[in-house]
């Protein structure tokens, strides 16, 4: 059955750098996006999954674990994560604890996501190398696998010694919370089923992540599990508006938006040398390609069938659906209150459960 997530950016509505910042202005943004999530049971929706960024103007989430903490309190069915949390900038034995500790405040509705970086921005930043990033990543998984399923951990690595730790507190969910890993490419697909974790993708076409996703079954299949589509998530850019034809440019718009923002800083500055930034999304070098398919926009019922489509032609049992950051507060606002239309419409298909 599938189930429906909003995916968390936490996009601000004054992107100003750090000089200009807006403390009133970021308080109304916490405000505006709190009042959002605590509607999102109402809305039929399964969970939340937040996400963790630094140094990056207008994103007002460094610290995903503590939106997790703040919105268990107040909500009593959702599923909570955060996809995911930049290992490599933790203490990997911390982030076991963390996460012990929110799986039980939440009363047992804590998903882990675990990620290596959105970019070299935030590593770099903190003097952590680019050649350093996936070992570190490797390494504190094996950390964090352990520790979240046994009551002492020792380790002897590159960057970690541990003796007899002991990790308190322990998860309510046994064994573990479930585990999810983030990527776009066949080393992520294949990291994630050898350790057991669910997996997520979205920028690529559908078509390509049916095929990452069937690489992943395969992997897991070789570590010795059968994989569901309960594993499985899509994650997809969605404007809903009562009017298709403001939906459409709405969403025409956040996909240009995406492809500015993707663009390496080289391709920026040939696109400002020549006099033209394209305005249609298209490949990045070395990164995703970002299609027509990231932006499903729409009426309810026109977004429940595109939402219904891509999962049923990738065998995605989750979606995920996160709102650009071309909206305005009231445009995003008219977009999310359409949400209980799409889920209804998935459920009333037999879809949801």
């Amino acid at each position: 059955m599938l189930k429906t997530w909003i995916f968390e950016f936490f996009n601000g509505f004054q992107h100003l750098e750090a000089e200009q910042f807006d403390p009133r202005g970021c308080a109304e943004d916490y405000a505006w996006y709190f009042e959002r999530w605590l509607r999102a049971e109402a809305l039929g929706f399964e969970g939340i999954f937040f996400s963790e960024h630094h140094f990056v103007p207008g994103r007002f989430s460094p610290s995903p674990n503590l939106l997790i903490a703040a919105v268990a309190a107040r909500t009593q069915r959702l599923r909570l994560g955060a996809m995911g949390n930049v290992v490599p900038l933790y203490e990997p034995w911390r982030l076991a604890e963390e996460f012990a500790m929110l799986d039980q405040l939440s009363g047992g509705r804590l998903e882990i996501g675990l990620a290596s970086g959105s970019g070299p921005r935030e590593h770099l930043a903190v003097g952590i190398s680019a050649d350093e990033v996936r070992p570190r990543f490797d390494e504190a998984l094996s950390i964090i696998d352990a520790a979240l399923t046994q009551p002492r951990v020792t380790h002897q690595g590159k960057y970690w010694q541990l003796n007899e730790l002991a990790i308190v507190p322990r998860p309510l969910q046994q064994p573990a919370p479930p585990r999810w890993m983030t990527g776009i490419a066949l080393p992520a697909a294949h990291s994630a089923a050898a350790r057991g974790y669910r997996f997520c993708t979205g920028f690529l076409p559908t078509a390509q992540v049916a095929e990452l996703f069937i690489e992943y079954r395969k992997a897991a299949l070789a570590a010795g599990y059968a994989v569901e589509s309960n594993h499985l998530a899509l994650r997809r850019m969605v404007v809903l508006n009562e009017d298709t034809v403001e939906a459409h440019r709405l969403g025409e718009a956040a996909l240009a938006g995406m492809w500015r923002y993707l663009r390496s800083p080289a391709e920026k500055a040939g696109a400002s040398a020549a006099g033209s930034v394209p305005d249609a999304p298209q490949p990045r070098r070395g990164g995703p390609v970002v299609g027509p398919e990231e932006c499903i926009a729409g009426k309810p019922q026109d977004v429940a069938s595109q939402i219904a489509a891509q999962c049923i032609a990738c065998g995605a049992g989750h979606f995920l659906g996160y709102a650009p950051n071309t909206l305005t507060r009231a445009q995003a606002s008219a977009s999310f209150a359409l949400w209980g239309e799409v889920n209804a419409l998935l459920t009333r298909e037999g879809l949801q459960p």
